[in-house]
């Protein structure tokens, strides 16, 4: 007597089942490794070429307005103009600036409102030179700060400091980074002498600027 073998519908179904898993297993593995390499091969260029972090540095502050409005209120009516040379130091990355604010302070304290610079695109190894002039107007400040600015007045300089936060891209042949956030702080000394009474005062000598990202 032969054997029959009889399979039954549910059976069949789930060796029907078996295949299109396997298909949609393999399609996945697929592109997984197609992206996982696209991957790797950004990560090693972006190793090979290491992007640098762009150089700043401020070669002139002139102040034309450092008055408190009265002694007790503690309010400052400023006006600062700089002047500042950024530098993209790579070779074979671009930096696209998306967002520049930039401000003055004094020994901590910020002493204009911020200022928005434009975007623009920075080429390799290119320098571009930027322009900011600041004001404040009525901005509050510390109960010293008359005290401070008197005694800097007998020493006859004033360190005054520049800070400058942002947004940057770099641009590496046609592929775009994510935007990271970036910080730039620079000291400048403006002479500031008790026979001193014609504005602007200008800065002794251009600083470098620390940048970091």
């Amino acid at each position: 007597m032969s054997q029959i073998s009889i399979t039954s519908p549910k059976h069949c179904a789930k060796k029907g089942g078996i295949n299109i898993n396997n298909r949609h297993k393999k399609l996945f593995f697929t592109f997984s490794t197609f992206f996982s390499g696209l991957l790797l091969i950004i990560f090693l260029v972006w190793l090979i070429l290491h992007p640098e972090r762009p150089e700043f540095s401020l070669t002139e502050a002139d102040i034309y307005s450092l008055n408190l409005t009265t002694s007790s209120t503690h309010l400052l009516n400023s006006s600062v103009q700089l002047t500042l040379f950024s530098k993209n130091p790579n070779k074979k990355v671009g930096i696209y600036y998306d967002k520049l604010l930039v401000y003055a302070a004094y020994r901590g304290q910020q002493i204009t409102s911020e200022a928005s610079l434009p975007p623009f695109y920075q080429s390799h190894e290119e320098i571009n030179l930027l322009t900011a002039f600041l004001q404040g107007t009525e901005l509050p400040v510390a109960q010293s700060f008359g005290y401070q600015i008197s005694r800097e007045r007998s020493t006859g300089k004033i360190i005054i400091g520049m800070k400058m936060d942002g947004k940057l891209r770099w641009k590496i042949g046609t592929w775009v980074s994510g935007a990271y956030r970036f910080n730039v702080n620079c000291l400048a000394i403006v002479a500031f002498g008790m026979n001193m009474t014609t504005p602007p005062l200008a800065s002794l000598q251009g600083t470098r600027c620390s940048t970091t990202i």
